[in-house]
Parts: structure tokens; C-alpha cells; sequence
């Protein structure tokens, strides 16, 4: 896993946008999947469900009739219950991201977003929230993702699919 996250580090080198792991981690192993990450040059992000909230589809879908809008009902929901926590808000559409950056979102997650989307959805952010892009962040696209100017880009694979790394220890009568 750390050197799956170098590679990626190591792609994304001489751009602002850093690395981060998600929470798809082997049960059990989250911490020391986690500490993986870190060693390889990239950032953890949301141990569990309990250090940031996140605001997915699902939870947009059960406001659909607040007003002025789900995301900014849901941002000031997620501020009123937990005032001291972080709030990502999950876009799939650039009308949400303009809608999560005026509701004040701390992290807009740019979902499954062409390239020319993101470029676009930083724009519009301009600032107001960090930006993270996530979805279809593979070594041969990552790079193109990080020249959009998104702050961070989420990569499953360092923990999901890190393959194993060959060592081996060899003693010589030398």
C-alpha cells in the first residue's frame, strides 16, 4: 500500500493537489492501512463516520423538498448537530457544486466528473471550499485530475487494491 500511494504521490508531483486514502480498507486493518498510506506520501482521510460528515446522494435525496435547496438543508442540518465537524458535500452535477460551495461546504467531492467538469467545478468554487475529485483515479489518469486544480483526489485502490510488493531477504555465504 505505500508504494502503491508513492506512485500515485510520485504522478501527481509539481501540482498542489495531494493525495488521499478513503475508507475502503480490509475489516480490521483500517489503522494499519492507514499508517500504509502515510508512509507512501499521502494523507488519510475520514477514519470512520465519525470525524467528518458526509453528504451523499441518498441523504440529498431524503431532502429533496427542503428548501432553498437538499444541499443547503443538509449542510446547515450536519452544522447544527455537529458544529465542531468538517462537512463534505458529494457533487455529481456542477448545479450542486455551486449549490454545496454557497451552503458553505468545507470540501465539495467532485463525483465521477470528466476533466473538463472539474476545471469548471474549481472555478466555480473558487476558493469558498476545498475541491476533491474522486472516481475512475487510476496512475494513467490521476495526473490529468491533479492539473485541474483540485485540492485533493481520493484513490480507493491504495487501499482496495494495492497489489502486494515483492520482497525478499536472501542470505550469501559472501
Amino acid at each position: 500500500m505505500a508504494t502503491a500511494t508513492a506512485r500515485f504521490v510520485a504522478a501527481v508531483r509539481g501540482t498542489r493537489t495531494q493525495i488521499l486514502d478513503t475508507r475502503k480498507t480490509t475489516p480490521c486493518w483500517r489503522l494499519f492501512e492507514k499508517y500504509a498510506v502515510a508512509c507512501g506520501g499521502g494523507r488519510n482521510h475520514r477514519i470512520g463516520l465519525y470525524d467528518m460528515v458526509l453528504i451523499k446522494d441518498n441523504h440529498l435525496a431524503a431532502l429533496r423538498a427542503a428548501k432553498p435547496n437538499a444541499i443547503a438543508a443538509a449542510v446547515a442540518r450536519a452544522r447544527k448537530k455537529y458544529p465542531k465537524l468538517k462537512v463534505e458535500v458529494e457533487a455529481d452535477t456542477l448545479a450542486q457544486v455551486a449549490q454545496a460551495a454557497d451552503a458553505g461546504a468545507d470540501v465539495i467531492l467532485l463525483d465521477n466528473m470528466s476533466l473538463a467538469q472539474m476545471r469548471a467545478a474549481v472555478k466555480l468554487v473558487a476558493g469558498r471550499a476545498e475541491t476533491e475529485a474522486s472516481g475512475g483515479v487510476n496512475l494513467k489518469t490521476v495526473r490529468a485530475i491533479a492539473q485541474t486544480g483540485v485540492d485533493f483526489i481520493s484513490v480507493g485502490a491504495i487501499t482496495h487494491s494495492a497489489p502486494a510488493v515483492d520482497i525478499g531477504l536472501d542470505f550469501t555465504d559472501k
